[in-house]
């Protein structure tokens, strides 16, 4: 009997549109789609219990496929009532003096501009829930740094989202095990990689995704993304996530950018 094919996603990721794919180009075999934790993601693959996993980047890739897809706008999510809701985008500076309502590990560029105050009263924090998370900031008792769509998933009427500049955009992947050989794995690389039907989908295809599905520094990988196709050429690209420039550099607060 053939195992169900299970395909998982974290919070944000919605793989509604290559789900329709598969079932109008491979209606006799079903995917089993179902979402996951990001904690479980990696967990689920080596234990098995999933064949495929949509999540965020980066991961432990260690007996890992990973194909990096796309990237993400990171957003700070704060009390309807802040200073934050007042601007249509900050900089992670302006937040130097916010509690941050979650591991400050997760937001490196927050901890290396937090106050000493900030920092020490973020990491009394107790671990929480995305969903738990945002509940506290719309009390007022701090912010939350997440990529956009999980600030969609979990909007409410007192909460707001805004870009935050100097912080690295979040990334998405598609992760499997190095030692699967399932072909419906092959089949559904295709499909998120926008191939059609035609395409070809034999031994040399695969090998070239499993080449593609190592990191940038791992031997024989190569960047998957436009991004990192630039800079293989050599072209000089702006780090992206950067705070960018801006003209008479005041007080952090000052510089936030004012709705018109």
């Amino acid at each position: 009997m053939t195992q169900p094919f299970r395909v998982e996603f974290v919070p944000g990721v919605t793989p509604d549109k290559w789900l329709r794919t598969w079932a109008a180009r491979f209606p006799e075999s079903a995917v089993d789609a179902v979402p996951v934790e990001q904690e479980e993601a990696t967990a689920h693959l080596r234990d098995r219990s999933a064949s495929m996993v949509l999540l965020r980047l980066p991961i432990d890739r260690n007996g890992l496929h990973v194909i990096p897809l796309y990237e993400e706008v990171p957003v700070v999510v704060a009390a309807k009532e802040s200073v934050i809701a007042a601007f249509e985008e900050v900089d992670v500076a302006d937040l130097a003096e916010e509690v941050l309502v979650q591991d400050p590990a997760h937001v490196p560029e927050w901890a290396g501009v937090a106050t000493a105050e900030a920092l020490d009263r973020s990491r009394a924090m107790p671990a929480m829930t995305t969903r738990q998370a945002i509940s506290v900031v719309a009390a007022g008792s701090g912010v939350l740094v997440v990529p956009m769509s999980v600030a969609r998933l979990h909007h409410r009427k007192d909460v707001v989202h805004r870009p935050v500049t100097g912080v690295a955009p979040s990334g998405v992947g598609l992760a499997w095990r190095v030692d699967d050989d399932d072909p419906r794995i092959e089949d559904f690389i295709g499909i998120v990689r926008g191939r059609t039907e035609r395409s070809s989908r034999g031994a040399g295809q695969a090998t070239e995704d499993a080449r593609e599905s190592r990191g940038p520094g791992e031997p024989g990988g190569r960047h998957t993304s436009s991004e990192g196709r630039r800079q293989e050429r050599g072209r000089a690209l702006p780090q992206r996530g950067a705070a960018p420039r801006r003209r008479g550099a005041g007080p952090a607060r000052s510089r936030r950018k004012g709705r018109r």
